[in-house]
Parts: C-alpha cells; sequence; structure tokens
C-alpha cells in the first residue's frame, strides 16, 4: 500500500535539496488523469444539481490547468504551497457561487495540485471519495431544513402588547417559537413581529393562522418556508 502515497516522479537529492525529474510518460500520464478526473468531477456535479455550463467547462478544466502549473515548478514542495496560497487569493470576476460550486472548484484545484506533484492515486481517492459523498448528499435528505420550520411574521397593531400575546397560541400549536425581529411600520403604528417557528403538525397550519387572525385584529400574517443565504459560504 505505500504505492499510494508515493509520487510517480523520480526525485533525488542535488546540493541537499529534493529535485524532481520530469519524463514526457509522466507528464502524459498525469495530464490524461487530470482530463478524466476533470471530467468525472463535472458530469458528478451535473447529478440532481442546477448549473451552468461555463461552470461545468472550467471545472472540467481546470485539473489540467493546475497540474501543468505544478509541474512546471519542478515539483518542488515549497513552490507548489505557494502557487496553492495564490490560487487561495484568487478573485474570480463573477458572480458569488453557492457552496456547492466553491467546492467543485476547489476539489478541481485541489486534484491539478495533487496530480501536478505526482500523487496520482491519492487524486483518485480523492476524487472518488468526494463525488460518492456528493451523490449520496443529493440522494437522501441529509442537511435538509425540516419541513415543519416556518418563518412567520404577524403585523399588529403598535397598542398591543406583543411580549405574551400569542405565547398559548404558540405552546399550542408549536415545538420552539423565536422572537427574531420586531419592526415599525406605517409611521409606527403597526408593529411587525417575525418569529421562527417548529410546527408540531403542518396540518394545523391553517388553523394557527386563523387564531392568529383573530388576536391581530385581522391584519396581515405571512407565514413561509425558512429562506436562508445557506447556499452561499
Amino acid at each position: 500500500m505505500d504505492f499510494i502515497i508515493k509520487t510517480i516522479f523520480d526525485q533525488e537529492y542535488v546540493n541537499g535539496e529534493l529535485t524532481t525529474k520530469l519524463k514526457p510518460s509522466d507528464v502524459f500520464i498525469c495530464v490524461g488523469i487530470a482530463i478524466v478526473l476533470g471530467l468525472i468531477i463535472a458530469g458528478c456535479y451535473m447529478f440532481r444539481n442546477e448549473y451552468s455550463r461555463n461552470l461545468i467547462i472550467s471545472v472540467s478544466i481546470m485539473p489540467v490547468i493546475v497540474t501543468v502549473l505544478i509541474m512546471l515548478v519542478s515539483g518542488s514542495i515549497g513552490a507548489a504551497i505557494a502557487v496553492g496560497g495564490v490560487f487561495a487569493l484568487t478573485r474570480f470576476r463573477s458572480a458569488q457561487g453557492t457552496s456547492r460550486e466553491i467546492t467543485q472548484i476547489l476539489l478541481a484545484m485541489a486534484t491539478g495540485l495533487t496530480l501536478g506533484l505526482g500523487y496520482v492515486y491519492i487524486a483518485i481517492i480523492l476524487v472518488v471519495v468526494v463525488e460518492v459523498m456528493c451523490i449520496i448528499f443529493n440522494l437522501t435528505k441529509f442537511g435538509e431544513a425540516s419541513s415543519k420550520r416556518r418563518t412567520l411574521k404577524i403585523t399588529i397593531p403598535e397598542e398591543l402588547d406583543y411580549n405574551e400575546l400569542f405565547d398559548d397560541l404558540f405552546e399550542k400549536y408549536t415545538n420552539r417559537a423565536t422572537l427574531i425581529k420586531v419592526k415599525l411600520k406605517n409611521l409606527g403604528t403597526l408593529f411587525q413581529l417575525t418569529y421562527d417557528i417548529m410546527l408540531k403538525d403542518v396540518k394545523t397550519e391553517k388553523q394557527f393562522i386563523d387564531e392568529l387572525r383573530v388576536r391581530n385584529a385581522n391584519l396581515d400574517i405571512l407565514c413561509s418556508r425558512v429562506i436562508t443565504g445557506s447556499d452561499e459560504l
């Protein structure tokens, strides 16, 4: 199993420094594997994910570019780390991507970096493990928000004390109710209360809203699924 953690490049010490000798066959092997792994990364991301053509092309090509770039620094680990730092600091002049897109871009870069150092088996294992995990997560409900969680916005007249106004209804219909925000509306004549709630039973949602309407003088009520920026890093 030692071959897994060994580079395929020939290395030797010259004047106390470890140097790498690249052979044409080694270059073709690493570039070819980079092409294959890049296509695998892109293909796996296309499975049950929303994507753009530009992103897929970029992820497919990136391992090859990084592999060749790392090879040009003669396999020096110090130089490779420096180049990796430059990549980490690179700001892509495009719209901010989702966490899934950024993960695939980092995977493509890490794959190219690993192949550029000659660690072919580690690169293959990295891609296989990460993409299998991503596919499993896509096929399952791992990490999904509970279907019972809601964002509740209630508008009430200014004369009402909102501190304990709905406590009994929250106890009856929810497992949890947390007041997130209080906002003044209509020049201070109305309050808009924003709650993060967890319903006991989604089937009682309408009944819950009907009873809230009685308390808030039939003003606006909004009960919606939780929408957050969780797709962004």
